[in-house]
Formats: C-alpha cells, sequence, structure tokens
C-alpha cells in the first residue's frame, strides 16, 4: 500500500553526495521486484521519481486511485514554468531578442497555469494514469475492495533483485 504525497526526489550534487540515488535505487528495487498486490492511492502531491519509486502507474499496481486533491506530474507547476521558462529566455536570447520584466512575469504565468492543469488528479485520469478519482471517504472501501479482489490472484516467487550497499 502507498499512499502519495511525494514531491519528487531532490537533484544536484548536494543530494548526489547525500546517497539519494542509491538510496531512491535501492527503493524502486525494493517494489519492482515485490511480488504482492500493490496499491497505490495519490493524495496530494506526486510527482517525477517520488510518483514512480511510490509504486506509480509504471509498475502497474492492482490498483491506483486518486482524491480530488491529487496532484500528479513530472515536477510542480512552479517549477516546471521556471524551467521551460529558462529555455524559452534563453532561446530567444540566441535569436536577439531580449524579454522585458513585465513580458517574462506574464509568459511565467501562462506556462505555470497551463502545467498546473494538466497536474489535475482529472487530466490524469482522461489518460488512464490513475484508476479513478474517489473521495477520501470512500478510501477504506476502495482498499477493501482491492484487497478481495487481489486475494484471487496468483502470488509470484519473491525475487531479490541485486541490491547494492
Amino acid at each position: 500500500m502507498f499512499l502519495h504525497d511525494v514531491t519528487g526526489f531532490m537533484v544536484g550534487t548536494r543530494s548526489e553526495h547525500g546517497g539519494i540515488i542509491k538510496d531512491g535505487a535501492k527503493m524502486v528495487n525494493a517494489v519492482s521486484n515485490s511480488t504482492v498486490p500493490k496499491f497505490s492511492i495519490v493524495m496530494g502531491n506526486s510527482y517525477g521519481a517520488g510518483n514512480y519509486a511510490m509504486c506509480g502507474k509504471a509498475y502497474d499496481p492492482r490498483l491506483i486511485v486518486a482524491w480530488p486533491t491529487a496532484k500528479i506530474a513530472v515536477m510542480g507547476g512552479s517549477q516546471a514554468a521556471k524551467t521551460l521558462m529558462q529555455i524559452q529566455v534563453a532561446s530567444l536570447k540566441s535569436k536577439g531578442e531580449v524579454l522585458d520584466t513585465e513580458t517574462e512575469q506574464q509568459l511565467f504565468n501562462e506556462i505555470k497555469d497551463k502545467y498546473d492543469q494538466q497536474t489535475s488528479p482529472y487530466y490524469a485520469a482522461a489518460r488512464l494514469w490513475v484508476d479513478a478519482i474517489i473521495s477520501p471517504l470512500e478510501t477504506r472501501k476502495v482498499i477493501s475492495m482491492g484487497i478481495e479482489a487481489a486475494n484471487n490472484g496468483v502470488v509470484e516467487k519473491f525475487n531479490v533483485g541485486v541490491i547494492q550497499s
């Protein structure tokens, strides 16, 4: 059972020296090699590698549902807008164009608004990234139904895989 409210894994040399890649790889290994039925509930944020490691759609969990408060994306709207904004400004500068502060802010807001709409659980459900959007009050019932359905399935032999220390 995975309850998502994860911003993703930190990137950068400081995080890498702290062991995020090694630790993240251990989690991914454990999740990918486990053979028990997997269930994911996206309650809050579920971004990037955090979504992946917490048994996102790529792992084909038996059930993956989202609350209406969920946000599912590669990264948050502000972070994505800053990144895309830097790319667009660099592209314009290479063509000799320079944006004034007001135009730059307007462009940033347009990108952020578009990206924020795409983090919606309804956007995710329309693309089958989640099986359903459920009321938080229905969570126990949905989990119970998922476990009941999984009781009839075959559980494969556990495979440890390769875990590096």
